[in-house]
């Protein structure tokens, strides 16, 4: 009985604090993510957003998702534009951004596409900086022209390939992401 009441506990709680857009955006734990996006004449709308607790209570990060208005999550993967804001409550190491990278991109990716984007993954990797609680990290991700990196809007570089943003996003969005409610979240689906 413990166990059950516990469960429903959690459940009740990811519920909570899952995020729901509306015409203001979203706000997630006092964080604010805006209701779109622009960028070389694409706009981007959020979808969904959520709260990412580490260990089950640790609260790690709040995060959103955007993607073109009509666009179904079918294909989040695909080449097509879309964004991640991260904005984290701890700080941590630019270098542990990297270790995370390696281990879900691999876990998301064949090893073929992994040993062919490999270089764009080191370079990317290369780009992040230690953070501090308050920091927001995003990736956008503009086809033809490549996924963006930037800290607090501060562009880090631009890494090419549809492939590359594919195995990136995966680690949040993929079969196996780095956490399934907060997935669930980002897609809307709750």
């Amino acid at each position: 009985m413990k166990h059950i009441i516990y469960l429903i506990t959690i459940l009740t709680m990811i519920t909570w604090v899952s995020g729901t857009p509306d015409v203001n955006g979203a706000e997630i734990e006092g964080i604010h993510f805006e209701d779109s996006y622009e960028s070389e004449g694409i706009r981007l709308k959020i979808r969904g957003a959520g709260l990412l607790r580490y260990l089950g209570v640790i609260k790690a990060y709040v995060g959103a998702l955007y993607l073109e208005e009509k666009r179904s999550t079918d294909d989040v993967l695909s080449d097509k534009p879309k964004r991640l804001e991260v904005e984290y409550f701890h700080a941590l190491k630019g270098e542990d951004f990297g270790v995370t990278t390696n281990k879900m991109i691999a876990k998301n990716t064949d090893a073929q596409t992994l040993q062919r984007i490999r270089p764009q993954i080191d370079y990317h990797n290369s780009l992040y900086e230690d953070v501090q609680p308050g920091d927001r990290y995003s990736l956008t991700y503009i086809p033809g022209r490549g996924t963006a990196l930037a800290l607090n809007g501060k562009t880090k570089g631009i890494i090419k390939g549809a492939d590359f943003a594919s195995a990136l996003f995966s680690m949040w969005l993929g079969k196996f992401p780095m956490n399934k409610p907060f997935k669930d979240q980002l897609l809307g689906i709750k």
